[in-house]
């Protein structure tokens, strides 16, 4: 891929330099100037290293007046860089394990299953037949904080005697980060290797806990079946009735819109819908929400990535921050990425006695009464 290519691909003529586009980016990258020394040629525009900084978060896109393709742009220059090679060795490393094991964290697919609780999940053998097939997700399933979101899930499902079942170490990455991250062979690999495994399995529509996942599989694949989002499916459950909440939360609580459920798929109702139907919750919204939410820093591949000393604060300290200002006691969230770079930021700034952080569906299991209470709502 060559300036030309990327002036083409991405549509990148229409830009007429207004700006909009870096005055608008979380992190401050100069996404204007990208665009203009790539379409003079006179500077390898991949050949700054502000392309890493970029999440991935779409809000330079979404306010784009000529519809360039920002992100797609910006990930067209990683792909550069990943075809020479040159790459951050912790980048080299969950890409090489994507390819080795099927997930970026170096761990071996026969540990996929190790979240499951009691036994209480049907995993799928290929001709099997379910109503939904569960796509755990890759951080999910080995991630030590992450693995009570896909158990809490299974909780909220049995509890609505919902029929559904797994792929247990048969699962796959779905290639997001991959994607995000400019390695285009890996994750069109990746398309064609899920696109057999799902088809040995008869089911009605799959649902995930990521949306980068959710957005992966609804976007960038061809499915001729339905894919959802968990909160897409748990709203309904609690409209229906199927769902008994007996544990009063009794919290301030502030809903994170993460970027791939919100600004990129338009699903900001459902989550905020959920929470307050849960007992006890004061729903409260943080002065930059739904459409113009602040990214959290976590997408685009920036999970493996090894941060520099920045001058400036990160996104997740700001937001957490903010939470903090506004009075709530628990920021829940929808995504595995936002929820563990929001903790982290909590460590960081010092907050842990102030604020916590949840998934929505662990709010949900604690409701239920179908965990301690200690382990899921500090009280």
């Amino acid at each position: 891929m060559n300036a030309l290519t990327l002036q083409k691909e991405f549509d990148l003529f229409g830009c007429i330099q207004c700006g909009r586009c870096t005055g608008g980016c979380p992190e401050s990258i100069n996404i204007r100037n990208l665009i203009y020394q790539n379409l003079l040629s006179t500077r390898k525009a991949y050949q700054n290293d502000e392309i890493w900084r970029c999440s991935t978060c779409a809000n330079c896109q979404i306010r784009c007046p000529k519809g360039v393709r920002t992100v797609d742009f910006i990930i067209g220059l990683r792909s550069i860089l990943v075809e020479q090679g040159k790459l951050q060795p912790s980048l080299r490393d969950a890409l090489e394990s994507i390819v080795k094991f099927g997930n970026p964290w170096g761990r071996g697919r026969e540990k996929r299953i190790e979240w499951i609780e009691d036994g209480n999940v049907r995993i799928l053998n290929p001709g099997d037949e379910t109503d939904i097939l569960f796509y755990v997700g890759c951080t999910e399933s080995y991630d030590p904080r992450v693995q009570k979101i896909p158990q809490a899930f299974v909780k909220v499902l049995n509890s609505a005697s919902v029929e559904f079942g797994i792929l247990g170490e048969k699962e796959n990455c779905s290639g997001s980060e991959a994607k995000a991250i400019g390695e285009e062979g890996l994750f069109e690999m990746l398309v064609e290797e899920n696109t057999e495994l799902f088809s040995q399995y008869r089911f009605n529509k799959m649902v995930t806990l990521s949306p980068h996942s959710f957005n992966a599989f609804k976007n960038e694949y061809e499915f001729k079946f339905p894919v959802e989002h968990y909160t897409q499916v748990v709203l309904p459950l609690i409209k229906s009735g199927k769902l008994n909440f007996i544990q009063p939360v009794d919290k301030k609580v502030v809903f994170h819109d993460p970027c791939y459920l919100g600004k990129q798929n338009g699903i900001f109702d459902e989550p905020r819908e959920i929470l307050k139907s849960l007992p006890g919750i004061t729903l409260i919204e943080f002065d930059r929400s739904r459409e113009t939410s602040m990214c959290c820093g976590g997408g685009g591949g920036r999970m493996w990535i090894e941060a520099e000393e920045e001058g400036e604060e990160r996104l997740a300290v700001k937001r957490v921050k903010s939470a903090v200002e506004i009075g709530a006691e628990i920021i829940a969230t929808a995504c595995p990425f936002c929820l563990l770079t929001l903790e982290d930021a909590v460590k960081f700034a010092n907050l842990e006695d102030k604020i916590q952080v949840r998934d929505i569906l662990e709010i949900i299991s604690y409701a239920m009464g179908k965990s301690p209470v200690d382990s899921v709502i500090k009280v």
